[in-house]
């Protein structure tokens, strides 16, 4: 895996919703709602994963001293299964354990690949959100990992 992390710039903005169109239509995130998140540094930590100065991943933290929550995390298509997630997961998860007991997520009922990157990084399903993601009324699954 030669992806290299870093923090995530307004400048990534038209890769990142690149790979927000091919990976999560028509759930897809807008422009407006990443710039908002970009812009709560006290709060969010967001990454890249770039590769020969392209952006082939991208993931996103909310962190507050009670509860940290994985807000986004995408790889490329092209590009999975090399490591790429679980890199960018366990940059995130670092940061959560610095700042947070508890760390929160929701996955796609029917991402059984991203679940278990989730159940192999200590998370435990604790519920499911009916239509959570929209438009496309997908259930989520939400999990939940504790700091040991």
């Amino acid at each position: 895996m030669s992806a290299r992390l870093r923090p995530m710039r307004l400048a990534d903005l038209d890769a990142v919703l690149a790979l927000e169109e091919e990976l999560f239509a028509p759930d897809t995130w807008t422009r407006a709602m990443y710039r908002d998140e970009l812009a709560r540094t006290d709060t969010r930590h967001y990454l890249v994963a770039e590769d020969a100065g392209v952006v082939v991943g991208y993931a996103g933290l909310i962190a507050y001293d009670d509860e940290a929550h994985v807000a986004t995390i995408g790889v490329a298509t092209g590009r999975q299964g090399e490591g790429i997630g679980a890199q960018l997961l366990d940059a995130l998860l670092a940061e959560a354990d610095r700042r947070s007991p508890v760390v929160l997520l929701e996955v796609r009922a029917d991402n059984e690949l991203a679940q278990g990157l989730y159940r192999r990084r200590g998370f435990t399903e604790i519920g499911r959100r009916r239509g959570y993601y929209q438009p496309s009324n997908t259930d989520a699954v939400v999990m939940k990992r504790e700091k040991t």
